[in-house]
């Protein structure tokens, strides 16, 4: 790695917009860290000397622990938390079962949290921690209901990364609260309005763009602040 080249952990590599992320960061000339939750033939054939596989789940506190410590010589400019769920998405929120909703609680918003939380100290000065929310956790610009458990869910990731911000304020901590827009992947269907290049692309602009910059801020794929 050269003195310039930029470093960054991709957390739920696998597949859809983590996948497309590393390929983007990759043909930017980042160096990538990525992780998977199970082997994955795609992110194993990208092949570049650049990208560095790792596996571990973010629910599991001891594993996350394990890859800290494996990544303990490692220094990133961005760590971009992407794992979520969307588990019984459709179902109005009295209709999941209470340890489905309990778990898209723990995936999508405390997970991501405690994973920032885990490896903050591997962030770089001038670095952000990113995390992938949705326009879905908006309660401002809730105006079709819908998708209750998981809006529910990414309200409170919203709700936890502006905290997680605000107790490390002092140490300048830059949090990044991005939204990818409705993309065709296996979440968002073949109906959504972009593509996964689309989003991606857009996410690397807007994060080159904020990288560093203290604060939370919560935007979109094209760099347009969103309502909380």
């Amino acid at each position: 790695m050269t003195q310039s080249q930029k470093h960054a952990l991709i957390v739920g590599a696998s597949r859809g917009l983590g996948l497309g992320l590393v390929e983007t960061f990759l043909a930017r000339g980042w160096r990538v860290t990525a992780t998977q939750r199970r082997p994955s033939p795609a992110l194993a054939g990208l092949g570049s000397e650049a990208l560095r596989v790792e596996t571990a789940d973010i629910d599991d506190d001891p594993g996350v622990t394990a890859l800290h410590d494996r990544l303990a010589s490692e220094r990133f400019d961005l760590i971009f938390v992407v794992a979520g769920v969307a588990t019984l998405a459709h179902d109005p929120a009295h209709a999941v079962p209470r340890d489905v909703a309990a778990q898209v609680y723990l995936t999508n918003a405390i997970s991501p949290i405690r994973f920032a939380e885990a490896f903050l100290d591997r962030l770089v000065p001038g670095g952000s921690i990113a995390l992938m929310s949705s326009i879905l956790g908006s309660v401002g610009l809730n105006e079709t209901g819908g998708w209750e458990t998981y809006r529910a869910s990414k309200a409170a990731l919203n709700t936890l990364a502006r905290s997680f911000e605000i107790r490390h304020r002092a140490e300048n901590v830059s949090v990044l609260i991005l939204h990818p827009g409705w993309v065709r992947t296996e979440m968002g269907g073949a109906e959504a309005d972009i593509d996964v290049a689309t989003s991606v692309t857009g996410l690397a602009d807007v994060i080159g763009a904020q990288l560093g910059r203290p604060g939370a801020h919560y935007l979109d794929y094209r760099g347009e602040t969103l309502a909380w």
